[in-house]
């Protein structure tokens, strides 16, 4: 057993749902009748909105106790450009959704409502602000574990000392190591879930799967190759495209493959390196960007969530999209550094258009199946924005 888990582990997680979509394909087209497949399905996403809670509420705790701080201008221009883009990201994301409305086929039949005005979107969102922190993990209200886990990330940086902060880091790491084994289950999972569609709606079912993934990736190139350009030129004031497509070509096509923007902070810093910038401010700038600099997650997040609404009929409104716009900004930076980490911060944001975490969890299903081009494609951004951003900042400073 050990040998065959052993094998099972080390073959690429990419394969193993590739095999695990066939299977489920061939199941759904010829054993119909074989109900008992999407268990599989069920206990992969019971087991994703179990931990997905935690894994919010840890990550960001441990990401702001352990910040960095006292790094002069350079710093807080990173900072600005890697929050700035991101929320750009998120823009970009809502007008590619509003343009291209894409809805997904999902198995729940329970009515949902969008809030009916301003207010009412306020009241909600400050009543869940304030909601106890344990009940709003029970309850998996993430913009409740969001502030929470703000606000005692920040005490904890003013009164902690380090030993504190490395408990905290300890279990973040534990965290993400637990969300690392969940999605060792995504073939199993992946192929209960594509039986349980196939079964139901037949091959029709991949054809909405493909207008989502183009929309992504849609919106994906439009900011890696306009948007954040854009952001480089307007404060270098020159061609940023030699920048751009040096830090794609060796640090996108890398992160494209390992799928993990933390693995791919030894590559940024080497590339950093090669840039001649100063090693004590790309040292702590490179690690927080692989936290906070998330264009493609926020892109995932808001394109994800708003498909969710509207295969729902929820009809949303520009400034509620505004305001997902943060809330995908703010809950890309808590994203984890494991594959697919921010699939998991969907329902972050749904629960802000009024969609339930059930219907949730079924979009974070659909993005582990299209996760294979998504997610390596997400990385690649985040990774080379990295670079991009961290480099912009100090060759800002050299132009003074």
């Amino acid at each position: 057993m050990k040998k065959v888990f052993s094998l099972y582990s080390k073959s690429p997680l990419i394969l193993r749902i590739a095999i695990g979509l066939i299977i489920g394909v061939c199941l759904g087209l010829w054993v119909p009748q074989a109900s008992f497949v999407t268990v599989f399905g069920d206990i992969f996403v019971g087991a994703l909105k179990a931990i997905a809670p935690v894994l919010v509420f840890v990550l960001v705790i441990s990401s702001l106790s352990s910040a960095g701080e006292g790094l002069g201008k350079r710093f807080r221009t990173v900072i600005f450009l890697y929050m700035l883009s991101t929320f750009l990201a998120a823009v970009v994301a809502v007008i590619g959704s509003y343009i291209f409305k894409v809805t997904i086929p999902l198995s729940s039949t329970i009515e949902q409502t969008a809030p009916s005005g301003l207010g009412e979107v306020f009241r909600a969102l400050l009543s869940n602000m304030v909601m106890n922190p344990v009940k709003a993990l029970i309850e998996g209200n993430y913009v409740g574990i969001l502030l929470w886990s703000v606000i005692l990330g920040l005490a904890l940086r003013m009164v902690a000392g380090e030993k504190t902060k490395s408990v905290f880091k300890d279990i973040s790491d534990a965290v993400s190591k637990t969300v690392a084994w969940v999605i060792q289950l995504a073939p199993f999972g992946i192929m209960g879930l594509v039986y349980g569609s196939i079964s139901e709606y037949g091959l029709e079912i991949f054809t909405d799967y493909g207008k989502i993934l183009a929309l992504l990736v849609g919106c994906m190139l439009a900011v890696a190759l306009i948007v954040d350009p854009l952001v480089v030129a307007i404060t270098l004031k020159r061609n940023p495209y030699p920048l751009v497509f040096k830090c794609f070509k060796e640090s996108g096509l890398t992160a494209f493959f390992t799928r993990s923007s933390a693995a791919n902070i030894p590559v940024n810093m080497s590339l950093c390196e090669k840039f001649g910038l100063d090693r004590e401010y790309y040292s702590v700038a490179i690690p927080l960007g692989a936290t906070i600099n998330m264009d493609g997650a926020a892109i995932t997040i808001t394109v994800m969530s708003l498909a969710a609404a509207f295969s729902q009929g929820i009809s949303v409104n520009i400034v509620l999209a505004l305001i997902l716009s943060l809330v995908a900004t703010l809950g890309a930076c808590g994203a984890s550094g494991v594959a697919g980490g921010s699939l998991l911060l969907i329902p972050m944001a749904c629960s802000l258009l009024g969609v339930g975490q059930d219907v949730a969890m079924q979009v974070v299903a659909v993005g582990f199946i299209i996760g294979v081009v998504q997610d390596s494609l997400e990385t690649a951004i985040n990774s080379a924005g990295d670079v991009i951003f961290c480099a912009t900042a100090e060759f800002k400073e050299w132009q003074k």
